[in-house]
């Protein structure tokens, strides 16, 4: 039996669609593909986006700003000289886009106008720094990008 050329394309994209479907199949199923999002409580973090933008604009609007550093021994977070540092409270996200395991949060208690994250609790890389903080009732939002 001889087969012409229009029967032959038939059965290459047939053949095609049935290697991609297998794939797509083989993805879809096996465990070591993790198809989770980025963080756990997404929608969650969805709704906070107002209240962050408005967090930013606070801290945008600081005559001096905070501060990332990136130093000897770690990283230094400096928060404005004006401000009474006695009085500043929140917390520090440290954020590892290569690596969810890594990330981390720790509160801010300040003895004098800067806060050290240590290097012990760095592994080299890319981290995302999120800084939430409250100084007398106004929230402020500061996030910068560090390779350390």
């Amino acid at each position: 039996m001889k087969i012409n050329w229009g029967t032959s394309i038939v059965i290459a994209f047939g053949l095609f669609m049935s290697f991609i479907l297998f794939f797509v199949f083989k993805v879809q199923s096996d465990v070591k593909y993790d198809n989770e999002l980025v963080t756990e409580d997404y929608y969650q973090k969805e709704m906070e986006v107002q209240g962050n933008i408005e967090k930013t604009n606070n801290a945008n609007a600081l005559n001096s700003k905070v501060r990332i550093e990136k130093v000897e021994n770690g990283i230094k977070v400096f928060f404005p000289e004006e401000f009474d540092y006695k009085n500043i409270k929140g917390k520090v996200s440290l954020y590892r886009p290569s690596n969810q395991k890594l990330d981390s949060e720790m509160q801010i208690s300040l003895s004098s106008s800067h806060l050290l994250i240590p290097k012990s609790n760095l592994v080299g890389g890319l981290w995302d720094i999120t800084i939430d903080w409250e100084y007398e009732g106004k929230e402020y939002r500061t996030k910068e990008s560090i390779y350390y």
